[in-house]
């Protein structure tokens, strides 16, 4: 996965690429020539006593050394450059595939998953980008430079090679393959405590209503001790390779001077050849020591490339209609015809053979006791799932044929748990009609009665609303979540539980506020209290997932039995109150 990654989102930058390996090219083979040169000042300067052939070398390795230093910054330029738009591109490509992803794909991968993929991941396989440019590239180019340029110094010194560099090679690869392991589990371990601390973050009112925060605290530790764990193992071998690579570098420092100072007395070899064949074995060892730092770095990077390509190869089981119809005729017209949904891996659907059709300025109510299925009802008109048997259809076309930007444009949906985006309530409102003007703005306010607490805020419109709107009560988030449908003035309003956090007196002057405005919109009201649905035009109820009764109020409560059980433990509830 993580080459099938590299190779797609890298082919934009092909050019900056290749910039990365001629700069790299030449920084590399000037950086091989310096010793050369160093050693021939030596022989041919230093020790004959040539003062203007060590200043005509060492004009030369100064111009070298401009060289190698320009291509360098090149190379680290083009490098930063392409591994950042490669960083922004997957990000991108994450955000937008998850802006796809049906509610059954986002339960999937869990919200904490998500998050850290499009972060932590990323940024692993980012890194990786930006070293291979400077460090990958590098590596090789040295590795078979330096090797040639010190047998061209002296032949016979260069077998110390042969055991050098393999010793070498099987220590960083014995450590490696500890690591691996370590890498692996760190990522999963990340997401635990991305989800525990977001869960305690977006909970602290509950925890602290339940004095749980020594339960929180030691949740938290537990999530925190297995990442640290595996982030220490992997910590440790990673400080031992360092240390075991030096020794073999030093013990090869010692057998070089050792062996070629031998040669120096016997004159099979001069003091500057050996000071350069030194400096090559050292830029080998480098190159080894490059090679090294990348394969500690490939093994997590391949990992999060793993989890970035399960998230883009992901599907949406709600895939727009490849032809899609994007005009019709009628509007408002909403019809569900013998609906059947199941969850994935369910043993029972949630709704079987659901029908019923509302019609503009028709006001339909969905009740039902909990896990009755209303929400999801709900959710299957704007193909927040797709049903599994049956049709919805809106203004006589299924939704799964219709284009998303129709269907959604058509729908004004105000889910169970209100959401406030942070920001201002202007902005939260434009949310509904990003062109709605001020006027628009506090009519909506006036009919989901948030005026007033509006109005008293010190920055009225302007007034700063936190992530998820929890510096507003469950009541002013729900009508602000109200206004923010009705701005938009749709053709059919879905009220999921939109009333649950209003009392009774704001309940009913909301919903006689209402009726003007949806006097030729479909409204589809679901609701707990009967007292917020029973003047609908019709009353949808629902038990276990089917409909056991459809009619008004009256006429429910005179012959069906669940809506007559459903009134009578409200009006006792009201009644012991």
């Amino acid at each position: 996965m993580l080459l099938t990654l590299l190779r797609t989102r890298l082919r934009p930058y092909l050019g900056w690429l290749g910039a990365v390996v001629l700069f790299q090219f030449i920084a590399t083979v000037a950086m091989l020539y310096l010793p050369s040169l160093n050693a021939d000042i030596i022989d041919k300067g230093v020790t004959v006593g040539d003062t203007g052939e060590i200043w005509r070398l060492g004009a030369i390795m100064l111009a070298i050394t401009v060289v190698q230093v320009c291509c360098s910054v090149g190379a680290v330029y083009f490098g930063a450059r392409t591994s950042m738009a490669f960083g922004r591109d997957v990000r991108r490509d994450l955000f937008h595939q998850v802006g796809t992803f049906s509610q059954r794909e986002l339960q999937q991968f869990g919200a904490p998953s998500l998050i850290t993929r499009t972060t932590n991941d990323v940024q692993q396989v980012q890194m990786l980008v930006l070293m291979s440019c400077t460090l990958m590239i590098t590596a090789p180019i040295m590795l078979v430079g330096a090797t040639f340029m010190a047998m061209r110094e002296d032949l016979g010194l260069s077998s110390l090679l042969a055991v050098i560099i393999p010793v070498l090679v099987l220590c960083v690869g014995f450590v490696v393959s500890r690591m691996v392991p370590g890498f692996r589990k760190m990522q999963p371990r990340i997401d635990e405590v991305n989800r525990v601390l977001r869960e305690q973050i977006t909970g602290v009112r509950v925890v602290r209503a339940f004095v749980r925060e020594p339960h929180e605290t030691d949740r938290f530790a537990t999530a925190n001790g297995d990442l640290t764990e595996v982030a220490v193992f992997t910590g440790r071998w990673m400080a031992t390779m360092f240390p075991l690579v030096m020794l073999v570098v030093n013990v090869s420092s010692v057998a070089v001077l050792w062996f070629g100072g031998h040669r120096v007395d016997n004159g099979d070899m001069q003091v500057g050849a050996l000071t350069a064949f030194l400096a090559y074995l050292m830029q080998i060892l480098m190159s080894v020591m490059m090679s090294t730092f990348m394969l500690i770095m490939i093994p997590r990077s391949s990992v999060s490339a793993d989890r970035i390509m399960e998230v883009i190869g992901t599907e949406s089981s709600v895939r727009p209609d490849p032809d899609p119809v994007r005009s019709v005729a009628s509007h408002g017209v909403m019809e569900v015809d013998d609906v059947t949904f199941a969850y994935p891996g369910a043993d029972e659907p949630v709704l079987h053979d659901v029908s019923f059709a509302a019609a503009p300025g028709e006001t339909v109510a969905v009740i039902g006791s909990t896990g009755a299925g209303k929400t999801t009802l709900v959710n299957l008109v704007p193909r927040l799932f797709d049903v599994t048997g049956g049709e919805v259809r809106i203004d006589g076309v299924d939704v799964r044929r219709l284009a998303p930007d129709l269907l959604w444009g058509t729908i004004g949906l105000v889910p169970q748990r209100a959401f406030l985006f942070s920001g201002t309530i202007r902005s939260n409102l434009q949310h509904g009609k990003p062109d709605a003007t001020d006027e628009e703005i506090w009519e909506a306010l006036d009919i989901a009665q948030a005026r007033d607490f509006v109005e008293d805020l010190p920055d009225g419109l302007d007034a700063e609303v936190a992530q998820g709107g929890t510096n507003f009560s469950g009541g002013q988030r729900q009508r602000l979540a109200i206004a923010r449908a009705v701005v938009r003035r749709p053709e059919i309003y879905l009220f999921d539980d939109a009333f649950s956090a209003l009392d009774l007196a704001t309940d009913a002057r909301l919903r006689a506020a209402l009726r003007p405005v949806t006097r030729e919109a479909t409204v589809l009201i679901v609701a707990q209290r009967v007292s917020t649905i029973r003047d609908a035009d019709r009353i949808v109820v629902l038990d276990g997932g089917r409909v056991v009764g459809t009619g008004t109020h009256a006429e429910l409560l005179a012959d069906n039995p669940t809506y007559q059980e459903i009134v009578a433990s409200q009006l006792s509830a009201e009644e012991a109150a």
